[in-house]
C-alpha cells in the first residue's frame, strides 16, 4: 500500500530513502541538543482522526547501528501523548493526554519507563524500565483540558514522598506490558505486531515474544524515530527528561508494510 509519511528532523538529522525503506540518522553532539530524525502519519492530524485501530497488521525489518544507542527510537503505534513539546518531542500546540501505545522500542538508560517498583521481579509479570522491549500501554480517555491543573502542580513532583505516591497513582491508572526483546539489534530481523482489540502479539524473525490482553485504545498514529532523549520516573520518585551525549547513529527499515 501508498505510505503517506511525515518526516520530521532536529538537531541536524537526517532521513534518506534506500532502496526499499528508509535510514533515519542523528549526527554526534553534546547533551544541550535535541536531535530526532522521524517519520510519521499524524502530523497534521488530531488525535481523534488519526488512521490506526484494530484488527491492525504491522510488519518491517530493521536494524540499528549500536546496541548501546544513548537516547529512544523505536517504530509502531502510538496517540502522541506528549503534546506542546513535552517528552518524546510532543507536537506543537497538541493538549498532553494519557499515554496508549503498541510499538517497539529502545530506551537506554538513564530512562525509567516501568511503573513497577521492581521491573527486575523474579516471578510474575516483569515490565521492563529500559533496554529493547515489546510492549503496550492502555489508558483511560480523559479530557486534555483535566491535565492543565498538572502544570500548576508540577513543583510538587520535586517532593519525593508526593512523587512516589502520584507515580504510584499513575501505575493503577495506565496499564502496561512489556517483554524484552534479546537479539543483536545491529543486525537485520523482522519485526511484527498483530493488533487486536483485546489483545496485541508481537513477534521477532516469526517467533512470538509477547501475547498480552493490554490492548491500546484507538485511533493510534503510526510513527517510526530515533532521537537522543530520555524520560525516568523512578520508584524514588525522581522525575525528569532531557537529552543525551550521543554518537553519530542511524536506524534502517526496509519493507515496512501495515494495514
Amino acid at each position: 500500500m501508498e505510505f503517506e509519511l511525515s518526516p520530521r528532523q532536529a538537531g541536524g538529522a537526517t532521513l534518506n530513502r534506500t532502496p526499499d525503506g528508509w535510514r533515519l540518522e542523528i549526527p554526534a553532539g553534546l547533551p544541550r541538543t535535541y536531535r530526532l530524525a522521524q517519520l510519521d502519519d499524524y502530523a497534521s492530524t488530531p488525535r481523534c482522526q488519526m488512521r490506526h485501530g484494530p484488527p491492525w497488521n504491522f510488519g518491517l525489518r530493521a536494524r540499528l547501528s549500536n546496541a548501546d544507542l544513548p537516547g529512544t527510537c523505536g517504530f509502531g503505534l502510538w496517540n502522541d501523548p506528549f503534546g506542546l513539546s513535552i517528552g518524546f518531542g510532543g507536537k506543537p500546540g497538541r493538549l498532553p493526554v494519557l499515554p496508549q501505545a503498541v510499538w517497539f522500542m529502545h530506551a537506554s538508560p538513564p530512562n525509567w519507563l516501568s511503573f513497577q517498583d521492581d521491573p527486575y521481579q523474579a516471578s510474575g509479570p516483569s515490565i521492563p524500565a529500559n533496554g529493547f522491549f515489546a510492549g503496550t500501554l492502555r489508558s483511560p480517555r480523559l479530557p486534555s483540558f483535566l491535565f492543565l491543573p498538572a502544570f500548576l502542580a508540577f513543583p510538587l513532583f520535586a517532593i519525593k514522598p508526593i512523587s512516589r505516591l502520584l507515580r504510584r497513582l499513575a501505575g493503577r491508572i495506565i496499564r502496561q506490558d512489556a517483554a524484552r526483546v534479546i537479539v543483536d539489534v545491529t543486525q537485520w530481523h523482522e519485526y511484527s505486531i498483530h493488533w487486536l482489540g483485546l489483545g496485541c502479539t508481537f513477534r521477532v524473525d516469526g517467533s512470538e515474544i509477547l501475547h498480552t490482553y493490554c490492548s491500546p485504545q484507538p485511533p493510534l498514529g503510526l510513527v517510526l524515530w530515533i532521537d537522543n532523549q530520555f524520560a525516568a520516573w523512578t520508584p524514588q520518585g525522581q522525575l525528569g527528561y532531557g537529552t543525551l551525549k550521543n554518537p553519530a547513529a542511524w536506524l534502517e527499515i526496509e519493507k515496512l508494510t501495515f494495514q
